[in-house]
């Protein structure tokens, strides 16, 4: 049990910067190409 949570912890340490830069990525690509 304890195991499961380090892995989850895990990915939630890579993957929420991952979700919040892709979200970036995607608002400023829309920016760019909207003007």
């Amino acid at each position: 049990m304890n195991q499961r949570w380090l892995v989850v912890f895990a990915w939630l340490w890579v993957g929420v910067p991952l979700a919040y830069g892709l979200v970036e990525l995607i608002r400023k690509v829309t920016a760019l190409f909207t003007g």
